[in-house]
């Protein structure tokens, strides 16, 4: 055997001051270690976080010691590999120095062979810590940098912004929805790999031309060698082709190239317009007289781009799949985890498997937390989800001194050498908001961070800006992943050296982050008038279902104001904002425990109007990406999903609002009109029918219409008056429905009222039942009521998913849901029963109309 791969395993810690060791796991951090041996309490529980900065504080030793098999002794070369140290390491072999690393994202191999023993072998890490490290370069640099989420204040370091000093994940020092663990210690795998004679160190599979008749792929396959002499390059894939090449090694390190031809390729589609189809290629290095060597890899076919075109409105932005338009449907993506060594593939696969549940085609990897383990692109690849890639940057002005640059640079090399193969990966982009925050050519603009230093120091922190996101990175990613676009910032409109590069709010050019919904307190309505090219974030809060929140809080902390509840929102006033916009557009909760219900049903109707404004806009707009899919602790916050992976309301709604055949209800003063959005590449044809109900059911108005929507296309179908066609009705107690039918099948159905639910003369009696179908041994149901049920809740005890959720029922139009268990193994989902059921809506969380009279 040419190579050979040794696990280093079993490890020990204890802080460097300490003379204890402890058994620790590894991957893992100091803060996991700490809480497996009960020395600290659950991080995550109550106020615990301030309790637990002390750890930052300290340098921490990581120890093992390991024997060897003679498979990996007798070779001429053993590697150690690192695949990931947090952060700042010295790592001693046999109590010789062999490494000094200070990245986290970055793979580190030492050749150990003159230091490794049969026997008995001694590894040892210290880890420096990350803060003292930081106190230091700030000294040193004489000045500091802006970093708007670095918890500082928290850390005890009053207003010292040390993120930006350390390639370590940025959301480590807290962010606006997460807490400060600025976690140390080994975060990834360790091993020790021997070979003799040559090697294949890397092999790429890099797509020149993919089209449906063919894919013309490069081969380019990396080789190490001791040996010189004449060798074949095999390279074969699972469906049964190969093709040889003749190889002449030299001494060191050599690329060969093989062009490939696979004629009728089954090409990688993402969810919703065919198969995620993959390949897998081996390629094999034989040299008569050595154990050959070989290299697997896992890719799609596909040919992805980011078109950028001039048209009359402004530039496109939207991204090609095998010649295909796509409008790009999603959210936001941050670690699952403050400490993400805790993520299980159970959890990874629960949350891809929920975004292709609700209708996603593509997922951000944002910037200010890691480059993903590989395990997440892998999903991605197997369900058909685009990524949109970050690199590890956000929120932050950062050094331009060429350590930190050759630091970036071999963290950029070394991550899209990972990933390039991935056929998911469909962008780089440089950083997250930087370039709207400092807005270098618009002095007005951005987030007053330029103000803040002298015009020769604006000017120097600009160019190492450009140098870093304009220059370097493009470069590494043309380099390494050609034919994959690169992007410098989101958002921005592009570069243009003037003010037209930084992005609005209803820029015509590149993408937006549309926050005055939210940060600036504007209503709703406004996501209607703030649709740009592509929306790749926009969101709003709300909190974690009662159960959830009982992991971090007791039933004393129950309230909006209680240090708990102010301590898991990380967003300022945000509990309160929550409330304004609810007080606007809501009814009064009962109590707090109403209002964790009520918060959830509020972010989900914002987030629809926003995610169907932007789709029925397609054309012009080309991506919806809602912040934020998920958590990374229990708290109130952006996300979808809760920390535990239980879905909020706003999953369903995505749910609903993306599917790929979609109609969109929309009121502009007298007029309601009616949208159908199709994300299939063929014509659609069918009957809009639409009725209008009272809230006990009856109908009191009804129309239909024969439609026709053209392939992958947005169509405004009917527009009708108010008052012509449906007055004189009580707006307080009539819905609008609409249901686009074919052939008998319901494609999508709309629910639209015309006013607010604050003002909804709701029965405090809708008399929900809920009735199981038989022969689906309890895991269907059909729904129904006596008078409108708005926002029906089902919870179920077994954990999972329903197939719809949040929804309103109108007497005499039944629902039937399924029930689907979240498993640990086999399939994420299957049908299942969910045990006891609970059945509520929105009545029951709010004071009615006779308790307000008693009350005033």
């Amino acid at each position: 055997m040419s190579e050979f791969t040794w696990p280093v395993l079993d490890w020990k810690f204890k802080a460097i001051d300490d003379s204890e060791w402890l058994p620790a796991q590894v991957p893992g951090c100091v803060h996991t270690d700490l809480l497996k041996n009960g020395l600290i309490p659950n991080p995550f529980e109550g106020t615990n976080e301030k309790q637990l900065q002390w750890i930052d504080r300290k340098d921490w030793e990581y120890a093992t010691e390991f024997d060897l098999p003679q498979e990996l002794i007798a070779h001429s070369h053993s590697e150690m590999v690192f695949e990931g140290l947090d952060t700042y390491a010295e790592v001693y072999l046999n109590d010789t120095h062999i490494l000094s690393a200070d990245n986290m994202f970055r793979t580190w191999r030492i050749d150990v062979k003159s230091l490794l023993h049969e026997k008995g072998n001694r590894l040892r890490i210290v880890f420096r810590s990350p803060i003292i490290e930081g106190l230091v370069k700030l000294g040193a640099n004489g000045f500091g940098y802006p970093a708007s989420n670095d918890d500082s204040i928290t850390g005890g370091l009053e207003d010292k912004k040390l993120s930006v000093f350390t390639r370590k994940a940025p959301y480590h020092f807290g962010w606006d929805w997460g807490p400060r663990f600025v976690t140390s210690g080994i975060c990834s795998n360790i091993s020790i790999q021997g070979w003799s004679g040559f090697r294949i160190k890397d092999l790429f599979i890099q797509q020149e031309e993919v089209t449906a008749s063919s894919a013309r792929v490069i081969a380019v396959v990396e080789i190490q060698s001791d040996i010189e002499g004449t060798g074949n390059l095999t390279v074969n894939t699972d469906d049964g082709h190969r093709w040889d090449q003749q190889v002449q090694l030299t001494g060191g390190n050599q690329t060969v190239e093989m062009t490939i031809e696979i004629n009728d390729p089954k090409l990688w589609w993402i969810r919703g317009l065919g198969e995620a189809n993959l390949y897998i290629f081996e390629a094999t290095v034989a040299v008569e007289g050595f154990e050959p060597s070989q290299q697997t890899v896992r890719t799609g076919l596909r040919s992805v781009k980011l078109i950028r075109k001039p048209d009359a409105k402004g530039t496109s932005f939207y991204f090609e799949l095998n010649g295909v338009p796509i409008f790009a449907k999603g959210a936001n993506h941050i670690p699952n985890d403050s400490f993400f060594t805790d993520v299980t593939f159970e959890r990874y696969r629960h949350e891809i498997a929920s975004a292709v549940e609700s209708n996603f085609n593509m997922l951000r990897v944002w910037g200010g937390g890691i480059y993903e383990h590989n395990i997440f692109y892998e999903l991605c690849d197997e369900y058909g989800i685009l990524v949109w890639q970050d690199f590890m940057f956000a929120c932050s002005m950062y050094p331009g001194d060429q350590a930190f640059l050759d630091n970036v640079r071999a963290e950029a090399e070394d991550n899209i050498r990972r990933l390039r193969n991935h056929p998911s990966i469909a962008l780089w982009c440089g950083n997250n908001e930087i370039d709207g925050a400092w807005s270098h050519y618009k002095e007005n603009a951005g987030w007053g961070w330029k103000q803040l230093y002298s015009a020769e120091l604006r000017e120097k922190m600009w160019a190492d800006y450009e140098a870093i996101f304009h220059k370097m990175l493009p470069k590494v990613v043309a380099d390494l992943a050609p034919g994959i676009d690169y992007w410098p910032s989101s958002p921005m409109q592009e570069i243009k050296n003037n003010e037209d590069q930084h992005a609005t709010n209803n820029s015509s050019h590149g993408d937006i982050h549309f926050w005055a919904v939210w940060h600036a307190s504007e209503p709703f309505e406004n996501y209607k008038l703030n649709v740009g090219r592509f929306m790749s974030e926009y969101g709003f809060q709300s909190f974690p279902e009662y159960k959830t929140v009982r992991t971090y809080a007791n039933d004393e902390q129950m309230a909006l104001d209680s240090e708990v509840m102010l301590h898991h929102q990380k967003n300022g006033r945000g509990n309160f904002l929550i409330r304004e916009y609810s007080d606007k557009y809501l009814k009064d909760p009962r109590d707090f425990v109403s209002f964790l219900y009520m918060s959830q049903v509020l972010q989900a109707e914002g987030m629809k109007m926003a995610i169907e404004a932007h789709r029925r806009n397609k054309d012009y707009c080309m991506g919806t990406l809602y912040w934020q899919m998920n958590d990374c602790w229990p708290v109130a916050s952006w996300s979808s999903m809760d920390y535990l992976g239980r879905w909020k309301a706003i999953q369903y709604y995505a749910r609903r609002s993306f599917r790929d055949v979609m109609l969109s209800i929309d009121q502009n003063e007298d007029k309601v009109e009616f949208h159908v959005v199709s994300d299939i590449v063929k014509p659609i044809m069918g009957v809009l029918e639409w009725g209008l109900y009272d809230f006990q059911g009856s109908l009191l108005a009804e129309g239909s219409d024969p439609f026709e929507v053209p392939a992958n296309s947005a169509v405004k179908l009917l527009e009708l008056s108010i008052s012509d066609r449906l007055s004189p009705y009580d707006p307080h107690e009539t819905v609008l429905i609409g249901r686009l039918v074919q052939e008998g099948n319901v494609l999508d159905s709309k629910e639209h009222y015309f006013s607010y639910s604050k003002h909804l003369k709701l029965s405090a009696k809708p008399s929900i039942k809920v009735t199981e179908v038989e022969g689906t041994k309890g895991s269907t149901f059909i729904v129904t009521s006596l008078s409108l049920a708005k926002q029906v809740w089902l919870q179920s005890e077994v954990e999972g998913i329903f197939s719809d959720n949040f929804f309103d029922l109108v007497p005499g139009i039944p629902k039937t849901v399924q029930f689907l268990k979240r498993n640990g193994d086999g399939a994420a989902f299957t049908l299942a029963t969910p045990g006891q059921l609970e059945v509520t809506s929105m009545i029951d969380y709010v004071i009615s109309e006779e308790e307000q009279e008693l009350m005033s």
